[in-house]
């Protein structure tokens, strides 16, 4: 689906269904440097149960344009001018590590356009460390094999699978591979400047779901409970042997825990 948000061409994918406002609607928000495939099965489920689906490339990912956007706090009046182009009044967002930061801040800015939300491989900071920065903004191929490598929870690296044939590893690193130089490391830095998760938090009036992997090299579980600590309405799953891409890793999981069965 093309639409015009703030007067750039953006991409969001529906999960194989036309989006309808009328519906309620889910948006779907990646992590640094990824883009709306991330959510290719989960995105799938939502629209093929009554819901409108909403799965962008931030700008400058992906099939979008613009520029990128450089802070959080940005990202997350663009959700807000998102559903404005789409015609819906609310939504429940789920999001992806950067992701997760950008609902966070969205329902803690637009309070009445967001109905709930669900936070996958979060935290109350995420600061990232100088050397992946470092290598990220010299668009070095080491950004990538670090992201891939500490993304992974040990099972994912050896054929944990659920779709024969597919190598995770390698298909977070060609994801990573596709963009466009720079996007990485703008959203790196994005993470690493945001302090406000705690504070937009407690601000946030709505149900949370937290799902947190219990071997996430990236967002520790641990970093993920005291965010979901500063929530006045949270539940928190945490997948046993996951790392920080559950998507790929544990899907039927992550898809559970976002529909609020687990």
């Amino acid at each position: 689906m093309q639409l015009t948000v703030n007067g750039v061409s953006t991409f969001a994918a529906t999960g194989g269904q036309p989006f309808d406002p009328k519906l309620p609607t889910v948006v779907f928000l990646h992590g640094a440097g990824f883009d709306r495939s991330a959510w290719a099965l989960h995105s799938r489920w939502f629209a093929h149960h009554g819901f409108g689906v909403l799965a962008p490339d931030l700008p400058g990912h992906g099939r979008s344009q613009g520029k990128l956007l450089t802070s959080i706090e940005a990202m997350a009046d663009w959700t807000i001018a998102l559903l404005d182009a789409a015609g819906s009044s609310q939504a429940k967002l789920i999001g992806h590590s950067m992701g997760s930061l950008i609902a966070v801040e969205t329902a803690a800015r637009h309070p009445s356009r967001v109905s709930e939300l669900c936070l996958i491989a979060t935290s109350d900071a995420m600061a990232v460390g100088a050397d992946l920065l470092g290598a990220a903004e010299k668009n070095d191929h080491d950004a990538i094999d670090m992201v891939s490598i500490w993304g992974l929870g040990f099972a994912a690296e050896i054929g944990g699978s659920l779709a024969p044939g597919v190598w995770m590893h390698s298909g977070a690193q060609r994801t990573l591979e596709a963009t466009k130089p720079g996007v990485l490391h703008a959203d790196l830095a994005a993470c690493n400047a945001y302090r406000n998760a705690a504070t937009a938090a407690r601000g946030a009036n709505v149900p949370v779901t937290l799902v947190l992997g219990e071997r996430d090299m990236m967002t520790p579980a641990k970093a993920g409970r005291a965010l979901a600590a500063a929530f006045p309405n949270a539940r928190t799953v945490v997948l046993k042997g996951a790392g920080h891409m559950m998507m790929a890793e544990r899907p039927d999981e992550v898809l559970a825990a976002c529909r609020g069965a687990a």
